[in-house]
């Protein structure tokens, strides 16, 4: 017998992002290796709809609606200099040794390419009403729609976030997937 359709969310316990390293029509979307989105807060999925509505007559005769967008917005504790790198473009550099090693992420002109990413988050165990299961959303092919937002603030702790748009994947048209596990799963 199948497990149940239907359950609650609770929580998100984890989350990761791949770079998209190939989208072949007709093939196999490949990804690079997964990067900890560090201290998870929320990852809120919404969507944008367009309805035409046909009249004549004085009347209503028809409709028809459209997906037109989805969309993810990522709030997370800490900054990850390869999570900005994999999402915005530039470059992670480490050097120095000892006390006075250096890691600087670099963004320019020429490397802020804004490239594709998948994204995957997971409820905690028995953040479903699976006992012992969870849930994972996965987006597959990502692109930010406006700049994280980063900084500082005055005698408190600066959480990071961003917002990004889903693309079908050009391999099989995937945008969104929501994977209900019986048995709880790391993201793979």
């Amino acid at each position: 017998m199948p497990i149940s359709r239907v359950t609650k969310l609770y929580s998100v316990q984890d989350a990761k992002i791949a770079p998209l390293t190939a989208d072949p029509a007709g093939g196999a979307a490949t990804y690079g290796a997964l990067i900890d989105v560090p201290g998870i807060q929320e990852m809120a999925i919404s969507g944008d709809v367009e309805v035409k509505t046909l009249r004549g007559d004085n009347v209503k005769l028809a409709s028809n609606s459209a997906i037109t967008n989805i969309q993810v917005a990522v709030t997370h504790a800490k900054l990850s200099l390869d999570v900005l790198a994999a999402i915005l473009g530039g470059t992670v550099t480490d050097s120095g040794t000892g006390a006075a090693e250096v890691s600087t992420w670099d963004l320019t002109g020429t490397n802020a390419t804004l490239p594709p990413f998948k994204l995957e988050g997971v409820t905690p165990p028995d953040g479903v009403d699976i006992v012992g299961g969870d849930l994972h959303w996965i987006l597959h092919k990502l692109k930010l729609s406006s700049f994280p937002d980063v900084g500082f603030a005055n005698e408190d702790f600066r959480v990071v976030s961003f917002t990004a748009d889903a693309d079908p994947l050009l391999a099989n048209g995937k945008w969104i997937s929501a994977v209900l596990n019986e048995t709880a799963a790391a993201i793979a």
